[in-house]
């Protein structure tokens, strides 16, 4: 007769072996749809093809081009500034959002719909519907304001309009994860501060915000990768980069370099592996910020 050992080892081979086929298809989909497509650029990122002719290998020199471009230096700055000026305004008002919204006021269920509406809706239609918004002479807003300000045509004003449409469009996402955080908050944590002579400022500084890494590391890590990544609203208000290149963003780049102009694939390629290199840095640097001082245990 197998012995006991015997038995629990052929016991954990049989999971293992149940555990294997109820992951193949979800591993499956994760080779077909990322890591194949990751080899796939990298592939195009060591050749030279413009959809039409024949595919040249040519080593690294895309690398090169690409790195001693200063069109795509343009397009790394571009990036840099206008996540710094979405990021903070995104998160800080999708805060005070939620907390006014975590009040129980009159009328907070209608406002997180409205707030939520433009996150669903398409980044290309509300683009679209912000360009005649912002149009200088027969825009809405100018003839709200009574004014011909050349919102998305002056050097000056293109990157705030377009990052203000972003921070329009995404703070109901944000406002809606600090809702949700903020009601997974203890309420005995709350009431034992109350008790304790803390005011309703020190409750929200040192209480709640505390208690909200989790949420706050989840906001961030996903607000930046999507404006790193940003694209649809940015090419409907601002076509081919914009006035003097100043929206020219990373992802319109890669666009405007493999679906127009040269079709050089190869080049877009390498932007793109750039790009996927610096998410993923600024996304570890974010983990091992956070590490330590967040709690995931509220109880």
């Amino acid at each position: 007769m197998p012995t006991r050992r015997a038995q629990r080892t052929g016991g954990r081979m049989r999971h293992g072996r149940l555990a294997g086929l109820l992951l193949a298809p979800s591993l499956f989909g994760l080779a077909l749809f990322l890591l194949f497509p990751i080899l796939v650029v990298i592939w195009l990122s060591l050749n030279r093809w413009d959809l039409l002719t024949p595919m040249r290998f040519v080593g690294l020199d895309n690398y090169i081009d690409v790195l001693g471009d200063p069109t795509f230096g343009n397009s790394m700055l571009r990036t840099v500034i206008f996540v710094l000026s979405v990021i903070p305004l995104q998160t800080a008002l999708g805060l005070f959002l939620a907390v006014l919204l975590s009040r129980g006021l009159p009328g907070s269920g209608l406002f997180r719909v409205i707030y939520v509406i433009p996150w669903i809706c398409a980044p290309l239609a509300l683009g679209v519907v912000w360009k005649w918004i912002l149009a200088p002479y027969d825009g809405a807003l100018n003839n709200l304001l009574g004014l011909d300000v050349e919102w998305l045509t002056d050097p000056t004003l293109a990157m705030p309009a377009v990052a203000a449409v972003t921070i329009w469009s995404q703070v109901g996402y944000t406002t809606l994860f600090f809702v949700a955080g903020l009601a997974a908050i203890p309420e005995p944590i709350i009431e034992a501060a109350q008790l304790d002579g803390a005011n309703a400022w020190q409750v929200f500084w040192q209480i709640k915000l505390p208690l909200l890494g989790p949420t706050l590391f989840f906001v961030l890590v996903t607000g930046v990768i999507s404006a790193f990544q940003a694209f649809d609203q940015i090419y409907a208000l601002t076509p081919r980069g914009g006035p003097e290149g100043t929206t020219d963003v990373i992802a319109s780049r890669i666009y405007l370099e493999a679906f127009q102009g040269a079709f050089n694939l190869g080049r877009a390629s390498v932007m793109a592996l750039v790009l996927f290199a610096i998410l993923v840095i600024v996304t570890l640097l974010q983990q091992r910020y956070f590490a330590g001082r967040i709690t995931y245990d509220l109880s």
